[in-house]
């Protein structure tokens, strides 16, 4: 389908943000960095990347940007969350700091660091709803990445992990038109996800055009 027109915001605090804005500029939308406040006018949706969530959350709060992004995404800002940006959209955290910020914009208590350190990152191949539906899977990133511990009732489950220790984890998640993952799609070259959550985007447009 045709992006014409759509302007996703990346949240550039801090993290893997230009992976984040050339995808989504793969995917035919004009990507923006967003830093301050001002800069979320206009915005049709608006990632959040993978990086070090307790950092990002006390750069949220340097920037003066966690009751402003709290209110667009209360107003229906379309979102997208991989890895720490799932955490800083969820509502409930576990192992974090007592001060940590969240934006309480999907329905789900998640795990930091829920797969281990650093050193066990890995990859695996993941079926994910509406997004893989008749296509190949998706070579899914995990790296010190978070999973789903539990999912309200409005929270559409997209992908459980299928074998290992870890097997049945949910590692992404919708509610409306908020978007989390815990892996990382924009290092490997698959679109499929930014396309997804670009799809949510001109679907929201369509809705208030």
């Amino acid at each position: 389908m045709t992006s014409a027109g759509a302007t996703i915001g990346v949240l550039a605090l801090q993290g893997d943000v230009r992976e984040h804005l050339q995808t989504l500029e793969a995917c035919g939308v004009r990507a923006v960095p967003v830093r301050r406040e001002r800069e979320l006018r206009g915005l049709d949706g608006l990632v959040l990347p993978g990086g070090e969530s307790t950092t990002m959350s006390r750069l949220l709060e340097v920037f003066e940007l966690t009751e402003p992004l709290r209110r667009a995404l209360n107003d229906g800002l379309p979102a997208y969350g991989s890895c720490a940006g799932m955490i800083l959209l969820a509502s409930r955290i576990l192992d974090t700091r007592d001060d940590a910020t969240h934006l309480d914009a999907l329905d789900i208590t998640v795990r930091r660091n829920a797969f281990g350190r650093q050193v066990e990152s890995f990859e695996t191949d993941l079926q994910c709803a509406g997004i893989t539906t008749g296509d190949a899977p998706l070579r899914a990133v995990f790296i010190r990445a978070p999973w789903v511990e539990q999912a309200g009732p409005q929270v559409q489950v997209l992908a459980r992990v299928g074998d290992g220790p870890a097997a049945g984890r949910i590692v992404a998640v919708r509610q409306s038109d908020v978007l989390a993952t815990s892996f990382h799609p924009e290092v490997t070259g698959d679109l499929r996800v930014h396309r997804y959550f670009v799809d949510l985007v001109q679907g929201r447009r369509k809705k208030e055009g």
